[in-house]
């Protein structure tokens, strides 16, 4: 299993967290279309509803049963579980740093002039904030 977060919140596992991509884009989903995007992952459909039902015992997503089919949908927003990741990537790999981890990120991959923009203006949005 994933890890868990200061709230216990459990991190996806890489495989969980393909399957989270796709409720995240697509909304609530049965098992067969999570199946269906995960195709060329040559997952078996067998595989895919036992993940989203570890899934579902872990707390990542909901089921709803009020339709023929379940329908699947994530119960944190995008944002809240990078962020769970995030915090356990910095903890783990840059011993709490930020500014490690950003210059990793940054050094990581070829970083476009737009790109480099949007960080500049969230950092200046980051500091206004946190006056």
């Amino acid at each position: 299993m994933g890890k868990t977060t200061a709230t216990q919140r459990p991190l996806p596992t890489d495989a969980e967290l393909e399957i989270l991509l796709i409720l995240w884009d697509g909304g609530p989903q049965t098992v067969r279309e999570v199946h269906a995007a995960l195709k060329s992952k040559q997952t078996g459909y067998t595989t895919v509803l036992k993940q989203m039902q570890v899934m579902t015992e872990k707390g990542l997503v909901e089921r709803s049963e009020r339709f023929r089919s379940h329908l699947y949908t994530a119960t944190q927003p995008r944002e809240s579980t990078q962020q769970g990741l995030i915090n356990d990537l910095l903890q783990r790999a840059f011993s709490g740093s930020a500014k490690n981890l950003v210059l990793g990120a940054l050094s990581a991959r070829p970083v476009s002039a737009q790109e480099i923009a949007e960080i500049k203006r969230a950092i200046h949005d980051y500091e206004k904030e946190h006056r």
